[in-house]
């Protein structure tokens, strides 16, 4: 009888000791990752920017809002979140309290569907086989979060709002073009808005978006965009030793879930994010991050 129940009793305590250390340790194992991305034209000085993404932050994470306070250390000359900030509604104050002195530094930022809508219990195994888009567009009408509260405390920072919006910034000695959309997960990318050619008389030119959709990439690499920010995708969130992410919650690829890639001869950069939903609060293998990316002069060969 003792042999009968070894084997299922032995599977239960893995997988519980499985699951607490992707919900007490990993999820709270914070890591810097840090890129040179060569998309400054020759002669002009590098720049710092502070990559972040995915806070989906709740009262009470108190590790979350220390570790993205001593981020301002690292001294970036730019910081671009690219959404998911929130997911309570009285998470505003606490988002904005880990950022801390990083207001003070220039930035800009978008939407994720999280800044809008409060998480959901939902099937984590479905996200193998298709995305959640779908779920906003048949049971979510009226946005329940204060995201238009966030923006307007990020805005009054001096950050710039780049949810389908143009946008410019100096940043030390650099005149740095933005182009950014709003959340292509439900819907509220408006890509027409923000078309066009990029401004040559700029020294970069960078585009913003929450989820990594290749239709949109393509459409900023397509007018001219050197670098390309997202999120989203959580770098798959609960990944395989030697396989990587099992899914991407979009139409990015997977070896591209997250980090530095090469998107149609423009650079893609894509955060695996600082948190989780509160509903599925685990990280197995993809441990939460922030991205500091120097952009230094172009190489001769990439002229």
């Amino acid at each position: 009888m003792r042999k009968l129940y070894a084997v299922p009793m032995g599977l239960v305590g893995a997988g519980a000791a499985t699951f607490g250390y992707a919900s007490l340790i990993e999820r709270n194992w914070f890591r810097l990752r840090r890129f040179e991305v060569p998309v400054l034209p020759p002669g002009r000085p590098s720049v710092k920017i502070l990559h972040i993404s995915d806070a989906h932050l709740t009262p009470g994470r108190h590790r979350l809002i220390h570790w993205v306070r001593s981020l301002d250390a690292l001294d970036p000359d730019l910081v671009v979140n690219t959404g998911d900030s929130i997911s309570h509604r009285d998470s505003i104050g606490p988002f904005l309290d880990a950022l801390g002195p990083l207001l003070d530094r220039p930035g800009v930022f978008v939407y994720g569907s999280n800044d809008l809508y409060s998480p959901v219990f939902k099937n984590p195994l479905r996200y193998i086989w298709r995305t959640s888009r779908r779920d906003y567009a048949r049971r979510r009408r009226e946005p329940d979060l204060p995201y238009r509260e966030l923006g307007s405390s990020l805005q009054a920072a001096g950050w710039l709002d780049l949810n389908n919006r143009i946008g410019r910034l100096k940043v030390g000695e650099l005149d740095i073009e933005f182009g950014g959309i709003d959340d292509s997960h439900i819907n509220r990318d408006r890509y027409d808005k923000i078309a066009g050619p990029v401004d040559p008389q700029a020294d970069v030119h960078l585009a913003v978006m929450h989820s990594p959709e290749p239709r949109n990439m393509d459409r900023f690499v397509a007018d001219g965009y050197d670098l390309l920010l997202a999120g989203h995708t959580h770098g798959g969130q609960v990944c395989v030793p030697f396989y990587g992410a099992l899914a991407t919650n979009c139409g990015i690829d997977r070896p591209r879930v997250k980090g530095l890639h090469r998107h149609n001869g423009a650079w893609l950069h894509v955060s695996a994010g600082l948190g989780t939903s509160p509903m599925a609060p685990m990280r197995f293998c993809c441990p939460p991050e922030a991205s500091l990316l120097t952009l230094v002069p172009r190489r001769p060969a990439e002229e």
